[in-house]
């Protein structure tokens, strides 16, 4: 039997260590004097100065932005979340954006009167005080970081409502530090380092409040129904990762509350092992005649219980245990636990596709949400497990600074039988559905039913570049160019010129230069939520 890991007080120190990562190498990098970084604020700054001397009307609007978007705007707004978050009992969470909101104030005051940087000498507008780092953009971001950590999580808002959200607050990340570039007030290292800095805060700060996804609701209370004494009642499999599920005395408990008062018999645990994720636990459920199987885990222990249940009819319910979670949030299921229990065991079947996949080094196997080879693989691969543990998906966010100048590589991809198309590319992502975490539609037209693979293809040639892809991702434009395209098929052949990370479904399943992936039409029956 696994046991589940002690949380330790080095632990957390490891994991608050990693979030501030970024903030230091960029700290040191600025006073340190690094050339390019040096050359490139020196280079933007003049090129904003020049450029606003002789557009002065432009010069206007830019600091009407920045009159508006100051820091206290942005920490007005994570009170109004604080207060209905309140309302909402949620006092863990108010407590937390309320902390994070303070010790943003407190911090940027202390950087700035550590490191006393002059402002660019060509500022176009006057202000006071020093610059690194930039107290906009640290707020901003911190407001950003916090609404896509909290709203994601409260049941009752639906996904478009929470995209209507987060897309502008994201907006105005980019729009507030890019105010403060073009009017010359800050170097753009100094925008850099505010980001950088609130990653630090939201990663120590939810670390000591000891986050976890998901407010907590009461459970409706639902009476058995009366047999009739001729059948049988139903029976459900469990299985879990005691690895992922954390107070497994807990969690059994409600499973076991939640099936009984819905009429089912007394459930089969089943829990995997180090050298199984799930296969033969799987196994035994089918054999075991069961009427329902609920997983709980990491991706991986998803993806491998779906495959060994595809194609028997026997209904699968995802419960939302791990990290990613990506299939319970492609099918809509909350991240709360009493919620999740309440949609699943009352919800309907619904037959969704699969994807075989095979490739080198790799057996013959399934996936449900996506295959990625390149810079996606190495986000998931480099993800520090301590915060993948305290902070969840969040995690990502540092492996992404880590890898964000990832080479890109030499593809040929194939899909039917097409012409192989040929590629320099950073990541290239075959899915199923097209849902990332936080809600970011990878693969906007992505559908787990419609029987096609979906397949998008990101290729930046410089770091300045990103911008432009994040954007076509967050907005779904249909546009295609050389930065990001999509395409559509049932087969789906990707070969490297050299060995990359590969991952499926968010596990990491190691290097090596190609993945087949071909669309099973209807092999899972999953248990999701009803139509609203």
């Amino acid at each position: 039997m696994n046991h589940h890991p002690p949380s330790t007080a080095a632990g957390r120190v490891l994991t608050v260590a990693l979030g501030v990562v970024p903030f230091t190498v960029l700290t040191v990098l600025v006073f340190g004097h690094w050339p390019p970084l040096a050359r490139w604020d020196q280079s933007v700054a003049a090129r904003a100065s020049a450029y606003g001397a002789a557009h002065e009307g432009l010069v206007d609007v830019w600091q009407f932005i920045g009159a508006v978007a100051v820091p206290w705007t942005t920490r007005a707004v994570i009170a109004i979340v604080a207060a209905y978050l309140w309302r909402r009992r949620a006092r863990l969470l108010t407590i937390w954006l309320l902390t994070s909101a303070v010790a943003e104030l407190v911090l940027v005051q202390v950087v700035k009167a550590v490191f006393a940087r002059e402002r660019p000498a060509g500022m176009l507008v006057e202000t006071t005080g020093f610059s690194y780092v930039s107290g906009h953009a640290t707020a901003a971001f911190v407001m950003a970081g916090a609404l896509g950590v909290v709203l994601p999580s409260v049941r009752g808002w639906r996904r478009r409502f929470r995209l209507l959200v987060l897309l502008p607050v994201i907006a105005v990340v980019w729009i507030v530090s890019a105010d403060r570039i073009a009017l010359d007030v800050h170097y753009v290292s100094d925008v850099l380092g505010g980001w950088a800095l609130g990653l630090a805060l939201l990663t120590a700060t939810s670390i000591g409040f000891g986050l976890r996804p998901g407010l907590r609701r009461r459970r409706r209370r639902h009476t058995a129904s009366e047999g009739d004494g001729t059948t049988a009642p139903p029976r459900a499999a469990v299985i879990v990762n005691p690895i992922k599920v954390g107070d497994g005395v807990a969690f059994r408990r409600k499973v076991t509350r939640a099936l009984e008062v819905r009429g089912y018999d007394d459930p089969l645990w089943l829990e995997t092992r180090e050298d199984d994720a799930g296969n033969a636990m799987a196994k035994q459920a089918i054999e075991n005649q069961s009427d329902l199987v609920l997983v709980a885990g990491g991706d991986g222990t998803v993806r491998v219980v779906c495959s060994a249940l595809a194609h028997t009819g026997i209904p699968v319910g995802v419960i939302p245990a791990g990290t990613g979670n990506l299939l319970a949030r492609n099918l809509h299921i909350p991240l709360d636990l009493d919620d999740a229990l309440e949609r699943i065991l009352e919800g309907r079947d619904r037959r969704i596709d699969l994807v075989a996949v095979h490739g080198d080094e790799l057996d013959n196997d399934r996936f449900a949400v996506m295959a990625g080879l390149g810079l996606d693989a190495a986000i998931m691969s480099d993800a520090p497990p301590h915060l993948k543990k305290q902070i969840g998906w969040t995690a990502y966010l540092v492996s992404a600074a880590k890898n964000v100048n990832h080479p890109s590589v030499r593809v040929q991809i194939t899909i039917d039988d097409a012409e192989p198309i040929e590629r320099r590319v950073r990541t290239v992502v075959v899915g199923n559905v097209g849902m990332l975490q936080a809600n970011i539609p990878l693969l906007p037209d992505a559908r787990p039913d419609d029987g096609l693979l979906d397949v998008v293809v990101i290729a930046p040639r410089r770091v300045t570049q990103w911008p432009i892809v994040l954007w076509g991702m967050m907005t779904r434009t249909k546009r295609t160019d050389r930065y990001l395209e999509r395409f559509t098929g049932r087969k789906v052949e990707i070969h490297a010129a050299v060995d990359v990370q590969r991952q499926l479904d968010g596990d990491p399943i190691g290097p090596g230069r190609y993945l087949v992936t071909e669309i099973e039409p209807g092999a899972l029956t999953a248990r999701v939520p009803k139509r609203r």
